[in-house]
């Protein structure tokens, strides 16, 4: 039930800005096994988001008995300032602060994966592009006038938008990079895969332990069906 009630949370946050996009998602290359990619993306994230979000359904201590990470490495790669390893990832930000900034309060990312979707966070962070009439000055080809601001642009670089006519109206399509950023585009599309990767971990830490489970499982299953079938067929046969 708690579960639930976060994900209708963090859809009812999205739901004024989030609109169907035009240009189809991007496909966001998941894989939360690879506990290098999943690392630098918790890295990312405490450097780029954890300045407004938080994830409030784990704590340091989970992530690193799951990668086997020991403290002193939590705190060199991503455990900042006077946290403690038992403490959950939470935003020194304000919920007021937020509504202050932005007009909203940046949501819980906890479950935003299992909410949206990779494909839909690959996107909508790789999405940016800038609009002087926003009040941030960006804008979003995923979710059309969010409140977010762009804090990957440094790394990213800045991109236009790609705008056509559609039944009449003046219509973002698609963006094009116009000024680089620190990366590549390459570079900078496996810093996202990273954080996409450490965020559908977050969404469901078991997945490490119940996928690598489910195999056996189902090997007894079928082990299991083959005893049952011989079984039936002994004792069938002395009926018949």
């Amino acid at each position: 039930m708690k579960t639930a009630f976060g994900i209708a949370l963090l859809l009812f946050s999205f739901a004024a800005s989030a609109v169907d996009p035009v240009k189809p998602l991007e496909d966001a290359d998941v894989d939360v096994f690879d506990s290098d990619s999943v690392r630098r993306g918790a890295g990312f994230f405490a450097n780029y988001c954890m300045g407004c979000h938080s994830i409030k359904q784990i704590r340091y201590s989970r992530i690193a008995k799951d990668f086997e990470l020991s403290e002193d490495t939590m705190r060199r790669e991503f455990m900042f300032g006077k946290v403690k390893v038992h403490d959950y990832l939470e935003t020194a930000m304000s919920k007021a602060d937020g509504e202050s900034a932005f007009g909203v309060a940046p949501p819980d990312l906890s479950l935003v994966i299992r909410a949206r979707g990779a494909d839909w966070v690959y996107s909508y962070l790789k999405g940016f592009y800038v609009d002087p009439k926003r009040p941030l000055g960006t804008n979003n080809l995923v979710s059309p006038d969010v409140a977010m601001p762009n804090v990957l642009w440094a790394l990213q670089g800045l991109q236009e938008p790609v705008i056509k006519k559609i039944d009449g109206t003046d219509t973002v399509v698609d963006v094009r990079l116009v000024k680089k950023g620190q990366m590549s585009p390459k570079e900078f599309d496996q810093v996202l895969t990273d954080m996409v990767n450490f965020l559908a971990y977050v969404s469901e830490p078991s997945k490490l332990q119940r996928l690598p489970l489910g195999k056996y499982v189902i090997f007894f299953l079928v082990v299991l069906a083959v005893i049952m079938y011989r079984l039936k067929k002994e004792y069938w046969k002395k009926i018949h």
